[in-house]
């Protein structure tokens, strides 16, 4: 097994962003991949124009590759937000108008997975006041995947870069991922496992990849230190992305990194070329 088992995916907003939005899917496809994911690209905007939507779709289907993720609106990021759907106010508000856009878009698309941010605590409100908000809006968004065929992905971050999000360890996201399917019934919540975030947070890897494997439904990767690319650092992803291919993960595996000082498409050195198209 290893690197070229894998069915890799490329994340738009972190690679390729030296390139305007319309011009990045058909880079990805250039460099040799078929499948890419993003954040939710108008950060300013959880209900863009029509033909803003238009545009990209038409990028998406022109440039011959598979949108397989997409976040709902999350605020500004990258920037100082980590999500909305918990912020009381017109950000839970934005998210709410956002639930049908994003998944009208991820239907037009085939895309099968929403990934919705918890976002930051915020001073003066308490916690469980936001927890009751999140799950609120987390089970309109669990509704609204399940009605395209998709599922809802909750994500880890980690303290150092994100202090104040909450779900900051493996086991606190899965709680929430339980929490939605046992409010839901529909059981289409999963867990993303992004292997930098919870590396960062000094977490067993091989232990969550053990326990969290059969809830996993996404997986991002980035080494660690640095948030390059595989083999910049330390973590030893091709031994992580093998043990959960082992333990049954045979989803896609989102390539969520930095790619330093070159252009974005010299950063796949370590992927060979034939490894790239999705099997």
């Amino acid at each position: 097994m290893g690197f070229a088992d894998q069915r890799f995916n490329v994340n738009l907003s972190i690679l390729f962003t030296e390139l305007p939005l319309l011009e990045r899917p058909a880079a990805a496809a250039a460099a040799g991949f078929t499948a890419v994911e993003l954040w939710w690209p108008w950060v300013d905007s959880p209900t863009p124009e029509q033909s803003e939507l238009d545009a990209l779709a038409e990028a998406i289907e022109d440039a011959g590759v598979r949108l397989t993720g997409l976040n709902f609106y999350a605020g500004r990021l990258p920037g100082p937000d980590r999500g909305a759907l918990s912020v009381p106010g017109e950000e839970s508000e934005r998210f709410r108008a956002n639930i049908d856009v994003a998944a009208g878009f991820a239907r037009s698309l085939g895309t099968t997975a929403l990934n919705a941010l918890y976002g930051n605590r915020v001073e003066g409100v308490d916690p469980a006041e936001q927890d009751a908000l999140a799950l609120e809006n987390l089970v309109l968004a669990a509704r609204a995947a399940d009605r395209i065929g998709a599922i809802l992905l909750i994500e880890t971050l980690n303290r150092p870069e994100s202090p104040l999000y909450p779900l900051v360890s493996a086991p606190a996201g899965i709680g929430i991922v339980d929490k939605v399917n046992r409010a839901t019934g529909l059981g289409n919540t999963k867990f993303l496992m992004d292997l930098y975030h919870l590396s960062m947070n000094g977490e067993d890897l091989p232990s969550v990849i053990e326990r969290y494997a059969a809830s996993t439904g996404h997986v991002q990767i980035a080494d660690n230190p640095g948030r390059g690319a595989p083999g910049t650092g330390t973590l030893p992803l091709e031994e992580l992305l093998d043990q959960l291919a082992k333990a049954g993960y045979e989803g896609w595996v989102g390539l969520e990194y930095k790619p330093g000082d070159r252009p974005s498409a010299e950063a796949f050195d370590w992927l060979p070329r034939e490894a790239r198209a999705a099997r």
